[in-house]
């Protein structure tokens, strides 16, 4: 037994080295991917009103709301989730339009990805292609999942994300918010993090 407990010493000694050294590591990535989740993307920087340089069409008798979608990020499907929730818990309904990025270097179809066809699913939704990000820029959007909703005067009334954090759908301020606003009740936050994707590339 002796003989036995000394050879197993070595393996023991390297599994105390060890475990430490796996938790430690754990412990790093749970961090970076808790910091990556919860980190919002860049803020939008819009108009006070409807943009001018907009060719979509709003409504005069009731609020418009616009979600600007990346159709390559996976954390709009969230973001898609939550609109659905948002019309669903809305008594008025919106002019809604979803907005998908279409750069001219990709061919026609390639904005027509799994959450142009999940978008496609919510009722009385309009899905629109922005031709090289076009509408994204007047709406003064950044990233994927920016949610706008406009009065119907045109002023707007609501500008930012309808997801706590990145790809988590789930109770948040930002839907809480247009919920409130469409039912004519206080508004929690007009002005919410969005969590997404970049919808244009640095510089561009």
């Amino acid at each position: 037994m002796l003989v036995r407990s000394v050879k197993d010493r070595p393996t023991a000694f390297v599994l105390c080295l060890l475990i430490p050294i796996w938790l430690g590591c754990a412990a790093t990535g749970f961090s970076i991917l808790w910091r990556y989740d919860n980190t919002p993307g860049a803020a939008a920087n819009p108009t006070p009103g409807w943009p001018a340089g907009s060719g979509l069409q709003r409504a005069v008798d009731r609020p418009t709301l616009v979600l600007l979608a990346h159709p390559q990020c996976s954390c709009t499907q969230a973001s898609l989730g939550e609109l659905a929730e948002v019309l669903a818990r809305s008594d008025v309904q919106p002019k809604t339009y979803v907005v998908f990025l279409r750069p001219s270097s990709f061919g026609d179809g390639w904005e027509k990805s799994t959450l142009w066809r999940t978008a496609e699913r919510l009722p009385a939704v309009t899905l629109v292609r922005d031709d090289d990000g076009r509408e994204a820029r007047s709406f003064g959007g950044a990233t994927s999942g920016q949610t706008f909703l406009y009065g119907a005067d045109g002023a707007l009334i609501f500008s930012g994300g309808i997801t706590g954090s990145r790809a988590h759908q789930g109770d948040n301020v930002g839907r809480r918010s247009l919920v409130a606003l469409l039912n004519r009740e206080h508004s929690v936050d007009p002005r919410t993090n969005v969590f997404g994707c970049p919808l244009f590339a640095p510089g561009t």
